[in-house]
């Protein structure tokens, strides 16, 4: 296995952006991205990617193996929070255990766009459908999250807004944006794609850049607070991403043999919602501590996964 790629993704200037962020805040320095341009980052690299995504798939013929792809990815993002639901509910409470269940069994956009950057930097590209895959995951894992707290939850006073939560779950911004783009981008024929790729293409790392240092602001800033929770959870967002990508990466070989698929798989398995989840918990889930579940995913399995994680997943499909 050739461990260089581990040290290549260590300065990989992506990433180096996002430790800038992290040492920033522990230097007690003013950098921050203004509010504003850090949601409209973010919204261009859901746009870029899921507009990219379409234009890969309109190439695609559409096969059994992307069926039993589409129906893998839904499989994780249901088992995934029912497994981490049991262990975590053993040091937890129900509302937290649920909640961050549903944030490791659902999907990190950001993560999955860091991804496909590193895929690019192994001189491979992405096949459109897994954007549509990504998509399809981030849903259900919150459903199973709020079905399993509504189960175990013996108190009467809270009472979860299943409709509104599931109804958010579908019409989530980020859910929405990447869907609609990967339609569009499925639509637009290649002289119509051509006319906007310096935008799609051409400006995508250096946005991601910007954004993973703003990343690193807003981690370093919640690590602080986070410390106070005691181990175990800190434990829980290490080992269980690298157990999850690691499983995955290997069983996905069951459903495709193609590298770039079998990575895309490992990093969703691995990777952590703190967009859609926490907003969803919010609004349905106010006993659930959002100052444990979002540092958890943001703070911990975040870096973990773009510094040693995607390097061993990728170790692992091109070896099994």
């Amino acid at each position: 296995m050739n461990f260089n790629l581990l040290l290549e993704n260590l300065t990989n200037p992506a990433l180096l952006f996002f430790v800038l962020g992290v040492i920033a805040v522990y230097l007690k320095s003013d950098l921050e991205i203004p509010e504003n341009s850090s949601k409209f980052i973010s919204l261009y690299l859901l746009f870029a990617i899921g507009f990219k995504g379409g234009q890969e798939l309109a190439h695609e013929a559409f096969t059994i193996e992307i069926g039993w792809s589409m129906l893998f990815g839904i499989f994780i993002a249901l088992i995934i929070p029912i497994y981490t639901f049991f262990i975590l509910k053993r040091k937890l409470n129900v509302f937290d255990a649920g909640a961050i269940a549903a944030a490791y069994g659902s999907v990190s956009a950001v993560t999955f766009v860091t991804a496909v950057s590193y895929l690019e930097s192994q001189q491979l590209s992405l096949h459109g459908h897994m954007v549509a895959i990504m998509a399809l995951m981030e849903s259900p894992a919150i459903i199973v999250g709020l079905l399993l707290i509504s189960i175990f939850n013996k108190d009467e006073t809270e009472v979860i807004k299943k409709s509104t939560a599931i109804k958010h779950s579908f019409t989530n911004g980020s859910v929405l944006l990447i869907l609609g783009s990967l339609i569009i981008g499925y639509l637009a024929s290649d002289k119509q794609a051509e006319g906007i790729k310096p935008f799609t293409n051409d400006l995508f790392k250096g946005f991601l850049a910007i954004f993973l240092l703003d990343m690193g602001v807003t981690s370093g800033r919640k690590l602080k607070a986070f410390f106070s929770f005691g181990w175990f959870p800190i434990i829980f967002a290490i080992l269980i991403p690298l157990i999850n990508g690691s499983i995955i990466a290997i069983l996905s070989s069951y459903v495709t043999q193609d590298i770039t698929n079998r990575f895309i798989f490992a990093v969703l398995a691995a990777s952590a919602s703190y967009i859609a989840v926490p907003a969803a918990m919010k609004i349905s889930v106010p006993k659930a501590n959002l100052g444990l579940f979002l540092p958890m995913a943001l703070a911990v399995t975040f870096p973990v996964n773009i510094t040693i994680g995607m390097p061993i997943y990728f170790l692992i499909v091109q070896n099994t």
